[in-house]
């Protein structure tokens, strides 16, 4: 398979890299870095992808794009499926539920942070009352489930790990995780494998990563 990643630097592709060399799959990096005004992402991007943004990435001549999906589809095609858990399989649940609770409930608080926090004292109580106890919500969630436990489905790393690293890299970034002891744990834990080692080689510097 011939894979060019299409990598935002500081971005959610970042979790792209790292799955593909836990899956050993050879791929090409073109880099794009971020506007330093707005942070956003380069108009170049658009045209891989109409909406512009990362990860996006090229597979045998079709551009794929959303993490979840890419995560997804290259775990259960790649490597016999050695990173997903198979339909039928008695933790196929838990495996799809952490594969897109990452995105799709765990990022929105972490991302509402973000913009109400430039809005300043304007947005304080927004922050007070409805942001940071959203965040603590989900926060604990996960924490209590990985009581424990070293992975968040199958009793061994999956793709679903490596989807939810971004929610814990986030979460340092941006609310600090000291609070949550499982999700620091886990989060070094993961940061040890070599294959995170060579996708930080490989993507350039990460300041979310540390």
């Amino acid at each position: 398979m011939s894979i060019i990643v299409h990598h935002l630097e500081e971005s959610r592709s970042q979790r792209i890299l790292w799955l593909l060399e836990e899956l050993g799959l050879g791929y090409e990096v073109r880099r794009y870095a971020r506007n330093p005004q707005t942070r956003l992402a380069p108009p170049e991007l658009k045209q891989i992808h109409p909406l512009g943004k990362s990860p996006v990435i090229e597979a045998n001549g079709k551009v794929f794009a959303e993490s979840a999906a890419i995560v997804e589809y290259l775990a259960e095609t790649q490597a016999s499926g050695a990173l997903s858990v198979p339909a039928g399989g008695p933790a196929r649940f838990d495996y799809l539920y952490w594969l897109h609770f990452a995105e799709g409930s765990a990022m929105l608080p972490l991302l509402l942070k973000l913009y109400v926090g430039l809005l300043g004292e304007y947005g304080a109580p927004l922050m007070q009352m409805r942001v940071e106890p959203e965040i603590d919500n989900h926060f604990s969630f996960i924490n209590a489930h990985l009581e424990g436990r070293d992975y968040f489905a199958a009793d061994r790393f999956t793709a679903a790990d490596i989807q939810m690293s971004f929610v814990l890299d986030a979460g340092n970034n941006r609310g600090g995780l000291d609070r949550y002891p499982n999700m620091v744990r886990v989060r070094k834990q993961q940061q040890t494998r070599p294959a995170y080692q060579r996708a930080l080689e490989k993507g350039g510097p990460y300041k979310m990563g540390q």
